[in-house]
């Protein structure tokens, strides 16, 4: 699998000094991190969980789940949009007024079909225009670091699926470069988007990160202990 290496440190190269190769570089990460949306996946049925509304259950800290992975993540990524279901109330599940919505007609088919149809609102979204990456993140991954959202972002590109790993596990979130936008809004049925790697693995990247939440998802209702 391929991985991504560090790159040394820039030095005086064509009669350039190190401080303007520090700077053209600082200019390119702070490019890379405009280009980039989170895509927050919150339109599943959550059977797992129960009868209750996972979105809203309400973690140690008193925060809710779903308001609280929002929050981490806009802190970290400069656009998001948050996917629901056509029927859900974005203020009842506690999401900030303003915050971008996409809806999710066909939520009820599964992961696969509300990617495709959030990713086939976002190409026509003239307000990502510029967008080069979208990361898929899980409503219900509060634990996300903002670092490693942010480390992603420097590696995420184009022609890229970038995926985090930690402990020789894969984890969350995936950044799909734009090219790879077409095939997301193709998908269906549940399958999320493990299709899309599959048929571009040439394009799959590694990034080892020092980060367990990568895994920490809430699936049931037991689950929300791990984040005491």
């Amino acid at each position: 699998m391929p991985s991504i290496a560090t790159s040394p440190a820039a030095s005086s190269v064509d009669g350039l000094s190190d401080q303007s190769a520090g700077e053209n570089a600082s200019a390119n990460v702070s490019e890379k991190l405009n280009t980039s949306v989170a895509v927050i996946m919150a339109a599943g049925a959550s059977r797992r969980f129960g009868a209750a509304d996972k979105r809203q259950a309400t973690l140690p800290d008193g925060r809710r789940l779903l308001a609280a992975t929002v929050a981490s993540v806009a802190a970290a990524f400069p656009a998001i949009r948050v996917v629901l279901r056509e029927d859900d109330d974005p203020e009842a599940l506690g999401i900030a007024p303003g915050t971008p919505i996409l809806r999710a007609p066909r939520a009820g088919e599964g992961l696969g079909a509300s990617i495709g149809d959030a990713f086939t609102t976002l190409a026509d979204d003239a307000a990502l225009a510029d967008a080069q990456t979208a990361a898929i993140l899980l409503g219900d991954m509060p634990a996300l670091r903002a670092e490693t959202l942010k480390a992603l972002q420097h590696e995420a590109g184009p022609e890229r699926i970038l995926r985090p790993v930690q402990a020789g596990r894969p984890g969350h979130p995936v950044l799909f470069g734009r090219a790879f936008w077409p095939a997301l809004a193709a998908l269906s049925g549940d399958d999320g988007a493990k299709g899309v790697i599959r048929a571009h693995r040439q394009h799959y990247v590694e990034l080892a990160v020092d980060d367990p939440g990568i895994h920490l998802d809430i699936d049931q209702a037991g689950d929300l202990e791990r984040l005491s």
